[in-house]
């Protein structure tokens, strides 16, 4: 009897760590299943969602304006860096929206750099007295006190109205969205005092697409600017453009002298540095 007891506990004892193996198996699959990889050769669901978020970003981007061929030179979506790769619709409506932001900046900046060289001689707008002087870089630290504090007022008051139109209220792990794409569209504020934008879609379509190129060719002439001037401290851009085309020009002339047997008549410029 004590021996047929024995043997009972040892047969339970087996059964119930086969039992334990059994669910830690079935525990690790369900594990590499939610985690996206391969199980017993086929795809997985974590897989399954990667492959539909991907399809679904591809999709969104197509139907953003600024890419295609009316934005060439680049066909389709240029990503080189593949950031759309790991990106979700929210990532890439954020990327939009600050891109549109930076562009119209830039346009505006690229503007008032060109502006703010050419008028400093002149009694207007903020320089009455005279005392914003040289290239644009150096301007700023040249404004007096009561400028910066009704610009740093202004700057807020715009982007808390452009916080209260586009962005969606932070909450869990929805925190820095915008709101849903029915709801609002990247860079549509609402502002349009001239009464530009068109009604027919196709219209609005191209129309958006003009903005992104030059926002984009904005950014990219403004940083431009910036490090020429850096770079040649001292130098306007429109001085260090002119001397270029006045140094060629002259050493055209200089050649056509040479061939014509005749002594350089006129010297190679130079840039007086401020």
């Amino acid at each position: 009897m004590q021996l047929q007891m024995a043997f009972n506990m040892m047969r339970t004892a087996s059964s119930n760590r086969l039992a334990v193996k059994s669910r830690r198996s079935t525990v690790a699959v369900s594990a590499k299943t939610s985690s996206g990889k391969t199980v017993g050769g086929k795809k997985t669901v974590g897989s399954n969602v990667e492959s539909k978020r991907q399809a679904e970003v591809a999709a969104y981007l197509e139907t953003l304006p600024g890419s295609g061929p009316l934005s060439g030179p680049f066909e389709g979506v240029w990503d080189p860096l593949s950031l759309s790769a790991t990106a979700t619709v929210g990532d890439v409506r954020r990327w939009r929206e600050s891109e549109i932001t930076h562009g119209r900046v830039a346009m505006l900046a690229a503007i008032g750099f060109i502006v703010g060289e050419q008028l400093q001689d002149y009694s207007l707008f903020y320089n009455f007295d005279g005392g914003i002087t040289g290239p644009a870089i150096n301007q700023f630290s040249q404004v007096k006190q009561g400028f910066w504090e009704p610009l740093l007022i202004a700057i807020g008051l715009a982007e808390s109205f452009r916080t209260s139109i586009g962005w969606a209220t932070p909450k869990g792990t929805g925190f820095n969205q915008l709101k849903d794409d029915d709801e609002y569209k990247a860079g549509d504020l609402g502002f349009d005092p001239l009464g530009l934008k068109p009604e027919d879609s196709e219209e609005l379509y191209i129309l958006q697409t003009k903005e992104l190129n030059n926002g984009r060719l904005a950014m990219i002439a403004i940083s431009g600017f910036v490090l020429q001037e850096l770079a040649e401290p001292g130098v306007e851009i429109f001085e260090h453009l002119f001397f270029d085309v006045e140094k060629l020009a002259i050493e055209e002339i200089d050649e056509i002298e040479v061939e014509l047997g005749l002594p350089p008549s006129i010297p190679i410029p130079t840039i007086p540095l401020k």
